[in-house]
């Protein structure tokens, strides 16, 4: 319970009383997905008693970003502004890590929040929908956690030194009550396949253009992979 509570008090702005142990849940990262559930659930619960879809999308949007306090949002400002800076790897880094946010990250922010929109208003359930990308993105930062060389120290490189090779297989298993929610098998399959997907391939971007990954490129790796997921269900 103490890992769980540490989870969700490094993921979300839940009242949870005092801070726990954080290493309790450094050493369970596979946990993320339970706060995915929980992220997803609370922002799928209004989004229920709205009937007009766009109002519901924008709803939905809006609390998985603030219920998580924009954390990994800031992450996917970041790296927009790494992968758009021009020059050798450490301008690249710095541009990373530099709080100010350019050109790049606001780019990177409105794309990936224009998908997410999008992809909810199309979808047959806005609330199954919003669930589902939740758990999947939270499994992306399980599996980040887990094979991302940290590049720097931070809180990427603590949470890596606890995770072990078999965390992101444990994540999974916690994503399979996602069949029980009202989408078909396929959309299901599909989501897992693109939350696969998007932590390997920027693995592999930020390795080669980071040298590594830190906790930015994680937190970024959770808003595309929820994005790509709901988009990939509309799609198939």
């Amino acid at each position: 319970m103490s890992a769980l509570v540490s989870l969700l008090q490094f993921t979300t702005i839940l009242p949870l009383g005092k801070p726990h142990d954080f290493e309790q849940f450094a050493r369970r990262s596979w946990l993320y997905p339970v706060a995915g559930y929980v992220i997803g659930c609370l922002a799928a619960l209004p989004v229920l008693f709205i009937a007009d879809r766009t109002l519901a999308a924008a709803v939905a949007v809006a609390l998985v970003i603030i219920l998580s306090g924009a954390h990994h949002f800031d992450g996917l400002l970041d790296l927009g502004d790494g992968l758009m800076a021009h020059g050798d790897r450490e301008k690249r880094i710095r541009a990373l890590t530099d709080r100010q946010v350019g050109a790049g990250g606001i780019c990177a922010g409105i794309t990936i929040t224009l998908l997410l929109f999008a992809g909810l208003q199309a979808s047959v359930s806005i609330p199954a929908a919003i669930i589902i990308g939740e758990v999947c993105a939270k499994f992306s930062m399980a599996c980040m956690t887990a094979y991302g060389e940290p590049f720097r120290e931070g809180i990427h490189k603590y949470l890596h030194q606890f995770a072990r090779p078999e965390f992101p297989l444990f994540a999974a298993f916690l994503c399979l009550p996602l069949f029980v929610l009202p989408a078909t098998p396929t959309k299901i399959v599909t989501a897992m396949i693109v939350m696969l997907l998007c932590p390997a391939i920027l693995l592999v971007i930020s390795r080669r253009i980071f040298g590594g990954v830190n906790g930015d490129v994680v937190g970024a790796g959770n808003e595309i992979t929820r994005a790509l997921v709901i988009v990939a269900m509309v799609l198939v």
